[in-house]
């Protein structure tokens, strides 16, 4: 690991146990005007790790530290995220300046440093989430070539296999997304973010049989939890 030291954090509340992991993309030119950004004070945008496209990370803030990587956001009721997550920052352009495929390098790495992080802290599954998924309405990182299934395959986060297709018309979707820990106040931008994540193929934020059917699943994977 490289340790690159950012001034932007502050005390964790006393009272909020780290129970998320939360995974974005750098959305930047190159790792290092990112690692730069992140530990600029007049930034005030920080995360407790990055992670090169060759799989090297860096270290930027202590994780016993509130990092600012969330902003405003929501996941299952709670909306001071920064308070209770680890923040890992991918290093990949983004959306902004051509999103590319994460390298398996960078993905294997991202593994190792997970498994770490969930054991520490004992994460559920439906706790690691991407930024869209805390805040549908302002952010598409870490975007819909990031391979969930692969993490999910190695046992971090959730992913649904065997996927029925379902009416739209006999599912409660609001009532389903918020259950599995979305903000429903937009659901155009929830279910947006939804399909980024569990339909890459498909982004139209429409309640179709296929969306209906993975939201179904999901939940119940959730309830599993």
């Amino acid at each position: 690991m490289d340790f690159h030291r950012s001034p932007n954090h502050d005390n964790r509340p006393d009272d909020v146990g780290v129970d998320m992991l939360v995974l974005h993309y750098t959305g930047m030119q190159s790792a290092d005007a990112a690692c730069e950004r992140m530990c600029d004070p007049g930034a005030e945008v920080s995360a407790h790790y990055m992670i090169d496209e060759d799989g090297t990370v860096r270290v930027l803030v202590p994780e016993d530290r509130r990092a600012w990587h969330a902003g405003e956001a929501f996941w299952r009721s709670n909306t001071d995220i920064n308070a209770r997550s680890i923040g890992v920052e991918m290093v990949n352009p983004g959306h902004e300046f051509g999103l590319v495929p994460f390298p398996d390098a960078q993905m294997a790495a991202l593994e190792k440093l997970s498994k770490q992080v969930i054991q520490r802290y004992s994460i559920v599954p439906v706790n690691i989430v991407g930024h869209s998924d805390v805040a549908p309405r302002r952010k598409s990182d870490p975007g819909e070539l990031f391979d969930w299934a692969r993490l999910a395959a190695s046992g971090i986060g959730l992913w649904p296999i065997g996927v029925e297709p379902t009416s739209p018309d006999a599912i409660d979707a609001n009532a389903l997304l918020d259950g599995i820990g979305y903000e429903t106040l937009d659901m155009e931008q929830t279910v947006t973010a939804f399909q980024r994540r569990y339909r890459p193929a498909q982004i139209d934020a429409i309640i179709d049989d296929e969306t209906a059917g993975l939201i179904q699943s999901v939940h119940s994977l959730v309830d599993a939890c």
